[in-house]
């Protein structure tokens, strides 16, 4: 039986694959593990997941020399907008080698850059699908853009150069706006886009009443770190944010997840700042506006005011006239009433003081004594009761003509 050394055996493998597979081929795999050293080649690793389980049923090793690498990526990230990373799914031609120490590799010669944008934009369908199953997708565009956003929260870094010209924008806008800003700072590139953002918006959050509404702007950055605005959690978050979200975020392709549920989506920080100079400039318009139509009003209103007081003042004189006139015959009526009430009350009261009189009359002692009745007097005083007499007093008997003088010698 004939004995291989395992070089021989690797050997033979190596020159079995290169007359097998001696074509190029074009193959559909996702990069997984994609390292550059310092001599510029790229070492990566090609992996195919299961449909259902995502467990991986194939991988295999890859290698792209230096010369190729750097043609290869910036025209792969400039047409995709998108970093060659690990975690995308490509389409590569590739050479197939077998290396006696280092094994099995794939070689890649080219990429294909628009499979990779139906991938990419597959997955932003799914999510933006997915969102619209939740009822989340358009809320935040449903919201209510304030009259006058002047209170922004800024998710951007600090050294942006987008960030200081949505900011210089503001400050020098030609009406003189006044803008209050206020950076919650965040990566804007890199694997942890999504989580940065979020715990910006978390910190907007719970200062929301503080603000009018949120600017991401990005500006000054590559194209290709664009995939971390194409995350569902960072798309749900915004979707459902409380305040109107704006996004600027430097590029003019196709948008990205996060500028489809934003509330306003502009190309670049610049033209955000436009955008809510613009927003100002239609509140300043229309106050404008409503004061002129309150002026015009005003004057009208005056003027009818003034038309309708001239009028009444040349009314004045004849109304004074008739007034008095109309005073004057009340006057006249109320004394003539006045004069047959005082001489109906005169009459009604002389007529009964005749009544009294007369009653006087009858009932005076001259008038007593007339009829027959006398008065008995005793020292002067009328005597009304026989008990009040004794023996040996001295009475006197008043009569209607004439008087007597008694002294009491008995009383019964």
């Amino acid at each position: 039986m004939e004995t291989l050394s395992l070089l021989e055996l690797n050997a033979l493998v190596r020159r079995s694959l290169e007359q097998c597979l001696p074509d190029e081929y074009w193959v559909q795999a996702e990069l997984s593990d994609v390292r550059t050293n310092s001599t510029g080649h790229c070492y990566l690793e090609f992996i195919q997941k299961d449909s259902r389980s995502s467990g991986l049923v194939a991988k295999a090793r890859g290698t792209i020399w230096a010369n190729v690498y750097r043609l290869l990526k910036p025209y792969f990230e400039e047409a995709t907008g998108q970093a060659f990373v690990s975690g995308i799914k490509v389409l590569v031609q590739v050479t197939v080698s077998f290396h006696e120490l280092y094994g099995y590799s794939l070689t890649v010669q080219d990429i294909d850059p628009t499979y990779t944008l139906g991938d990419m934009a597959r997955r932003r369908r799914e999510i933006l699908k997915q969102l619209e199953e939740e009822g989340v997708l358009t809320l935040n565009k449903e919201l209510e853009m304030p009259d006058l956003p002047q209170r922004i929260a800024v998710i951007s870094s600090p050294t942006a150069a987008g960030y200081g010209d949505f900011c210089h924008q503001l400050q020098n806008n030609p009406r003189g706006f006044f803008f209050y800003t206020e950076l919650f700072p965040a990566l804007m590139q890199g694997d942890r886009v999504e989580e940065s953002v979020l715990s910006a918006l978390d910190l907007i959050l719970n200062r929301q009443k503080e603000f009018d509404v949120v600017v991401i702007i990005r500006g000054g950055g590559a194209t290709s770190d664009l995939s971390g605005f194409d995350t569902y959690l960072l798309a749900a978050a915004c979707a459902q944010f409380p305040l109107p979200i704006i996004t600027g975020i430097g590029h003019e392709r196709d948008d990205t997840v996060l500028d489809s549920v934003a509330h306003t989506r502009v190309k670049t920080p610049t033209a955000a700042a436009e955008y809510l100079i613009d927003c100002m400039d239609i509140a300043a318009d229309s106050l404008e506006t409503l004061a002129g139509r309150l002026h015009e009003s005003v004057l009208s209103r005056l003027a009818e005011e003034h038309r309708k007081l001239n009028l009444y003042r040349n009314r004045i004189p004849s109304a004074v006239v008739r007034r008095i006139s109309d005073a004057k015959l009340t006057l006249l009526t109320a004394r003539r009433d006045i004069s047959q009430a005082v001489t109906s009350s005169l009459s009604r009261q002389r007529h009964r003081l005749e009544l009294l009189q007369q009653r006087l009359v009858d009932a005076s002692p001259e008038k007593m004594l007339a009829r027959g009745y006398s008065i008995t007097l005793k020292d002067g005083k009328v005597v009304k009761d026989a008990a009040s007499l004794s023996e040996n007093d001295e009475i006197l008997t008043r009569f209607y003509r004439g008087a007597v003088t008694s002294t009491i010698n008995h009383k019964s």
